[in-house]
């Protein structure tokens, strides 16, 4: 037992070492805002930030107010409602004047706003930001078209509240974890009429910044990269999955309802089926909903983290998707932690290496967007970057 247990610390310490010098990443904060860019960041921005990629606690935070289930929008012709929580400091507290706007993973069909970010949310709201995090609608609700609109409505959303929330609305960010940060790079980027809902055809809907953790930037690079071009044709011989088992559903509760795990979970994540046709069927639509093919000089300012061993997200579609950024002048930073899947920040948060990991570089990316904080450099093309 001695020798396993030298060999299994070791191994730990090996990850931490890997994973803390993720900070010298050459598609880093300081490749895309100047060496000096940890000197821009307000005083009052660092007293609650983590110390280092790896720390093993995250800093007690300071007062918030945290509201659930609040009505920002109703789908016009329906009564269908969307809810989001928000979390604000404390009236006394100090104020960032940034509002960053979540979008929960779900392989566009499952999960639910408040899964897991408990403890991301309550250590952003101490550095003065106001969160709202989303419940949009999901499939077979809705479509990828009908996802991007609700992260429209609930920017503009924020937007009226601006006044009543105190922050700035051109001080705006958005971003989320796999699908979601999917969706919110498609609506930082696009300037397609057809992802903008009707009734907001007038309205601002531009954002600041955008952050992606493990959102997948090319739609048909992530259905071959999860073995879909083998598996989706099985699938539609098979048919619809299995009842999930009853004593999952009681140990569920009610979470096995609002997570959407009583839906048809053969479905969940299968493009072909969300999309409607393959991709060497119809590959201008896989194109259209991809993030890559709407990048052009005016992106707004861009985070990207993502695990270097990620199952779901195609790590190599993601470096072509920063040099396509770079290229194109954007500001972005990208951050490939090592040996780390997809969802590393939803386990153990509280603890996870690779969870404070993305604490680390997310607060820091926001305090920038702190008005005053961040002066854009041109970008250009670091080395050393891989494939």
């Amino acid at each position: 037992m001695v020798i396993p247990g030298i060999y299994s610390t070791l191994v730990f310490f090996i990850y931490l070492y890997r994973v803390n010098n993720t900070i010298h990443a050459p598609t880093g904060l300081k490749q895309a805002y100047g060496p000096d860019w940890e000197n821009r960041i307000k005083q009052g921005q660092k007293e609650h930030f983590l110390s280092n990629p790896v720390s093993l606690t995250i800093p007690a935070g300071s007062a918030f107010i945290f509201r659930q289930d609040i009505p920002f929008c109703v789908i016009p012709g329906t009564n269908r409602e969307l809810l989001c929580d928000i979390w604000t400091p404390a009236d006394n507290a100090a104020r960032s004047g940034v509002a960053f706007i979540y979008f929960h993973g779900s392989a566009w069909g499952v999960l639910d706003k408040d899964f897991g970010t408990r403890p991301f949310f309550k250590h952003l709201v101490s550095q003065g930001h106001v969160i709202m995090d989303v419940a949009y609608r999901l499939f077979p609700e809705t479509d990828m078209t009908g996802m991007v609109n609700d992260v429209y409505r609930a920017i503009a959303w924020m937007k009226t509240q601006a006044s009543d929330l105190k922050i700035e609305p051109d001080r705006i960010v958005i971003g989320g974890a796999s699908a979601g940060g999917h969706l919110s790079l498609l609506a930082a980027y696009s300037k397609s009429p057809a992802f903008i809902p009707v009734e907001l055809s007038d309205t601002d809907l531009s954002v600041h910044a955008v952050i992606s953790e493990y959102g997948p930037s090319d739609l048909q690079a992530l259905y071959y990269h999860t073995g879909q071009d083998i598996t989706t044709r099985r699938q539609q011989k098979r048919g619809a999955s299995k009842p999930t088992p009853k004593w999952v559903q009681r140990m569920m509760g009610k979470n096995f309802h609002r997570l959407g795990m009583d839906k048809d979970l053969s479905a969940i994540g299968i493009l072909p089926v969300i999309l409607g046709c393959y991709p060497d069927q119809c590959p201008e639509i896989y194109a259209a909903f991809s993030p890559v093919t709407h990048v052009h000089k005016d992106c707004p300012q861009t985070l990207i983290l993502q695990g270097s061993h990620d199952l779901i997200t195609s790590v190599v579609a993601t470096r072509k998707f920063y040099k396509r950024l770079i290229k194109k002048g954007v500001t972005v930073a990208m951050y490939l932690i090592p040996q780390t899947d997809h969802a590393f920040d939803l386990i153990l948060p509280n603890i996870s290496p690779a969870a404070h990991t993305a604490f680390y570089f997310v607060e820091r990316f926001l305090a920038l967007q702190v008005e005053g904080a961040a002066v854009l450099k041109n970008a250009s093309m670091p080395k050393n970057i891989g494939k």
